[in-house]
């Protein structure tokens, strides 16, 4: 991956012209990194975009240029494995040996697609909760500035969006 340190830096200070030139050069890579990480998946274009996003949102986060790859592969990994990220944060406590068995014969693309309607069911703070702390990494205090709400009601807020996704996919998937 080349990238331009002018047009990086450029990014990074908030140049509307050379970030979209970053996010153009760099969707070829980040399509390819999304083919080798989320295999055949049907999610493709889908990953390509938040990772097109969350780029577009944290340029100015990454060290250099230089350390642009390996991130860029950091966010396409964690975005392909984000049912696993979720089941691993909590959403569904995997105690029953029957709900291991079913979610670990199930498909991905159809947990993939369960865990969006899961999503898609909740109400627009719970859902974006869950986008900020599981898909754009940030912190318990960094959600908190941004929604401009108390630490612990942000925690509480995550972990009911949390037990709402688990309820829906306990319901979606045992119904199956």
């Amino acid at each position: 991956m080349q990238v331009q340190e002018q047009t990086f830096a450029a990014a990074q200070a908030g140049d509307p012209i050379a970030l979209e030139q970053l996010l153009v050069q760099l969707r070829p890579d980040i399509l390819r990194y999304a083919r080798r990480q989320c295999h055949a998946s049907s999610a493709l274009e889908d990953v390509v975009q938040e990772a097109l996003l969350i780029l577009y949102r944290r340029v100015g986060t990454v060290r250099s240029a230089a350390a642009l790859g390996a991130w860029l592969v950091k966010v396409v990994v964690r975005l392909c494995m984000l049912p696993v990220l979720m089941l691993m944060r909590g959403v569904e406590e995997l105690t029953i040996v029957e709900n291991s068995s079913r979610f670990a014969t199930m498909p991905v693309d159809d947990l993939r697609l369960d865990l969006v309607r899961a999503l898609e069911s909740l109400s627009a703070p719970h859902r974006e909760i869950i986008l900020l702390r599981d898909m754009q990494e940030m912190t318990i205090g960094e959600i908190a500035r941004s929604l401009n709400i108390t630490r612990a009601a942000t925690k509480s807020r995550l972990h009911r969006a949390r037990a709402l996704v688990k309820e829906y996919l306990n319901c979606t998937t045992g119904a199956a």
